[in-house]
């Protein structure tokens, strides 16, 4: 009997180019940017929950995708808004069985700190501005202004309290304990999901925090305001591997969603609401 070399195994076929593209891709991780004011009026460049929420169903609807990113850039704004956004963006992650990782650009601040809070982890860049968990109400007086171009305000109600706050009237100590009043149930409210979601990690006292001051973001890693410092695409890409492919969730952009151009009240209106967006981006240095 003679003996004979163990055969060889066949060699594998090689795969063709579009199988080694695929086997070396990493998991697709869908990406929600919101950016702009946080206000129930839909305008390019502002966030409310009609315009949110399509695109973070989108971004859940992933099902392999390890996380949802979120990358908020907002100075803050309406607080309704930014509760409705919050809570939407917890409702599906719970939904979904979703980690949310929520990545701070220039700002988190207000409202968009409020929305901020709704992820898993804060992570925001060094010079980014966090914080600013307070309540402003804001208005003018335009009394002496209508008496010297001898105007004559004639205001006719029903209800004592409906001329409340009239800039064509001097103020009333009533109205101000109203404001105040007001601003505080709110603040109690923001305050009250900022403890929900992230009591266990600050690091100071809440005559600290909730003062309505705000920090870059360096500072506030030392306060718990934020859990790291860094961006989305090295985070991302260091937590699930060089090969991830970041998808970009935004919506679609048709002959309707372009800026408006014009004259009238729509271009006033529009010029209007671009001094007030600015004037808010400005309290924060922006």
């Amino acid at each position: 009997m003679t003996d004979t070399a163990p055969t060889k195994p066949a060699a594998a076929a090689p795969l063709p180019w579009y199988g080694r593209v695929f086997r070396r891709g990493g998991p697709v991780i869908p990406v929600v940017r919101m950016q702009g004011v946080i206000s129930s009026e839909s305008r390019p460049g502002r966030l409310n929950i009609a315009g949110v929420n399509p695109l973070l169903e989108k971004a859940f609807a992933f099902k392999k995708a390890p996380v949802v990113a979120i990358v908020v850039n907002s100075p803050g704004g309406s607080a309704v808004q930014s509760r409705l956004i919050a809570q939407r963006i917890r409702q599906l992650a719970d939904q979904k069985h979703k980690k949310v990782l929520v990545f701070v650009e220039d700002a988190a601040a207000s409202g968009g700190y409020f929305i901020a809070t709704a992820g898993d982890e804060i992570i925001a860049d060094p010079s980014s501005v966090v914080g600013s968990i307070g309540v402003i109400f804001a208005s003018f007086g335009l009394v002496e202004a209508i008496g010297k171009l001898g105007v004559t305000r004639r205001l006719y109600t029903a209800g004592k309290n409906k001329s409340f706050l009239d800039p064509f009237q001097p103020e009333k100590e009533e109205d101000i304990a109203r404001v105040k009043q007001l601003s505080t149930d709110v603040h109690e409210v923001f305050i009250d999901h900022v403890k929900e979601r992230r009591s266990d990690k600050f690091k100071v006292d809440d005559d600290v925090l909730y003062t309505g001051e705000f920090w870059t973001a360096k500072r506030g890693l030392d306060m718990g305001l934020v859990d790291a410092l860094g961006d989305v695409y090295s985070t991302l890409r260091e937590r699930f591997g060089p090969h991830i492919k970041l998808k970009t969730i935004a919506p679609r952009r048709g002959w309707f969603a372009l800026p408006r151009f014009g004259l009238g009240a729509d271009a006033a209106a529009e010029a209007i609401a671009r001094i007030e967006d600015r004037l808010i981006w400005s309290r924060l240095g922006l």
